[in-house]
């Protein structure tokens, strides 16, 4: 529970962010999840060149899903320590990340691939209607489109803002236009802190 002290200055955070980025192209609803991220960034880019973009009903699905305790798929555990325990205490979220699992590492030599896309191949059980977050591995996030694309899962909403300089763009690019409900940006920039950001405002919004 946020104390009066530690409200007040994340009230006075949102006021600069609201006052420095002054007219903007989001929704109602959409501002906050951007602002949160900016907020737990400090970068002003993620609503400018990098800029986060909203695909389907993102924001309403997305916020439905957490309510419903739909179970939330993450790529690396940076982004599940970052995500509110007691917002999925209350709505009953089962957080996974299986990137560090034995049997992952195991079946990503077997099969020539990073433990990110193994990761999401022994996930597709919680993915199949639930939450996925990735904020790290470009190759997480060309997974799970293939597992969409082979019918195998399909989940609620996608919120892939994975960081990098090789596929980080292009697999956001991919992902914006596969038609999927979805939370992207542009560009290199991206991250745990966005991305777990992005799952509490969403909460925060149901």
């Amino acid at each position: 529970m946020q104390t009066r002290a530690g409200q007040s200055i994340e009230d006075e955070s949102m006021r600069i962010i609201d006052a420095e980025i002054g007219d903007h192209r989001y929704s109602e609803s959409e501002w906050p999840i951007v602002r949160r991220v900016i907020h737990s960034t400090a970068d002003f880019e993620f609503a400018r060149e990098s800029a986060i973009t909203f695909h389907g009903d993102a924001v309403r699905a997305g916020a439905k899903a957490l309510k419903g305790g739909a179970p939330i798929v993450a790529d690396v555990h940076g982004v599940t320590g970052l995500i509110s325990s007691r917002h999925t205490a209350e709505c009953g979220n089962t957080v996974v990340c299986r990137v560090s699992d034995q049997g992952v590492a195991q079946r990503a030599e077997r099969e020539n691939t990073t433990r990110s896309r193994a990761a999401m191949r022994e996930s597709c059980k919680e993915i199949d209607g639930g939450v996925v977050v990735i904020g790290n591995a470009p190759t997480a996030l060309l997974e799970l489109l293939e597992i969409v694309r082979n019918g195998l899962a399909r989940p609620a909403l996608t919120v892939g803002v994975p960081v990098g300089f090789v596929s980080a763009a292009e697999s956001k690019e991919a992902l914006a236009a596969s038609g999927l409900t979805c939370i992207t940006n542009s560009k290199r920039k991206g991250g745990s802190a966005a991305a777990a950001a992005i799952i509490n405002a969403l909460f925060k919004s149901a």
